[in-house]
């Protein structure tokens, strides 16, 4: 359980002050929003119903963050980690990149490379919430907030 950072973080989602790097995450993405509203605005999709926000909102940043920083990143981190310590390439660990590698490949999948590229960032967020705080659940919180400001965004940049 604790390999998969299916534990309580340290410290707790409702810490007050928050944790500084989770309130960063947070404040970032609001120039984040504003610049793709005004740069791509038109050529974004928003989720269209109740069904497709709640699945893009809830559901996938929980299935996401569970195999991607829960399962994929706990494994990379052990088997990176030989003497205990993770293996750095600067201040991003050497599982953080590789995990953040199969996300840009998944997003692959169903855009085109420049949309793929721009998880780069926000997914080395994740990851490093993932690894400060010891669970996978600020990086659940984090990627439905981006998302939900994502689509958001999408919307208010078509009205």
């Amino acid at each position: 359980m604790q390999e998969c950072g299916l534990t309580w973080p340290k410290p707790a989602l409702t810490a007050w002050p928050p944790d500084a790097h989770l309130a960063l995450a947070v404040l970032l993405a609001l120039p984040a929003w504003l610049a793709l509203g005004l740069l791509v605005g038109g050529r974004m999709h928003a989720p269209v119903g109740w069904v497709a926000w709640a699945s893009f909102a809830l559901v996938q940043p929980l299935l996401e963050e569970l195999v991607f920083r829960g399962i994929l990143q706990g494994q990379a981190l052990r088997l990176t980690s030989p003497s205990g310590q993770p293996r750095r390439l600067g201040p991003l660990t050497l599982a953080n990149l590789l995990v953040t590698l199969g996300f840009v490949a998944l997003h692959l999948r169903a855009q085109p490379l420049a949309w793929a590229l721009a998880v780069v960032v926000p997914s080395l967020v994740l990851g490093h919430l993932r690894e400060r705080m010891g669970s996978v659940w600020p990086a659940v919180l984090m990627h439905a907030i981006y998302n939900t400001g994502f689509g958001l965004t999408a919307w208010l940049a078509q009205r």
